[in-house]
């Protein structure tokens, strides 16, 4: 059966960026589960799971704009190094979480720290950059409804513990 929109989707990936691998879910032996359609992915890599099947391998890469974005000018800020208390030592390149005034946070990447301040880029990581995926299609299944109603998916069978 053809992977389609409102299908649940178990896969490994390793995402390699430049040639190097940023990320692998095969290290962690534990695949992603994904409800197709709903934009819990990037939609490069949405796009190019539509349509296979259970046991494809197959490389993809996305490009930005199907990604992360392109990198947007302005985005480096400087921020008062006290709202990095709770980070040991600040290096440059470093991802960090930055606390929002409105609540929740917003990870950035250091870009210089200085006595009393730090400059931060709020660019995603990845943006401006082409993404290349290997991907192993594990399992796929019709969404629950309670699936559908949260818009994601529920782990490899559709539940999961509230905590």
């Amino acid at each position: 059966m053809p992977i389609a929109e409102n299908q649940v989707v178990s896969f490994h990936y390793r995402l390699n960026e430049g040639g190097r691998q940023v990320e692998s879910s095969f290290d962690r032996n534990e695949p992603l589960h994904v409800l197709i359609g709903h934009g819990n992915i990037i939609p490069g890599l949405e796009q190019a799971l539509v349509g296979r099947e259970v046991g494809d391998r197959f490389s993809v890469s996305v490009p930005p704009e199907l990604g992360y974005g392109p990198r947007q000018e302005g985005m480096v800020v400087r921020v008062p190094k006290k709202y990095f208390s709770h980070v040991p030592r600040l290096e440059a390149g470093m991802l960090v979480p930055l606390a929002l005034k409105g609540g929740g946070q917003e990870w950035v990447t250091v870009v210089k720290v200085g006595m009393t301040a730090v400059d931060v880029d709020r660019n995603p990581p990845m943006a401006g950059k082409i993404l290349d995926f290997e991907v192993e299609i594990l399992a796929a299944r019709e969404a629950s409804s309670e699936e559908m109603a949260h818009r994601h998916a529920h782990g490899a069978d559709g539940t999961h513990a509230h905590g």
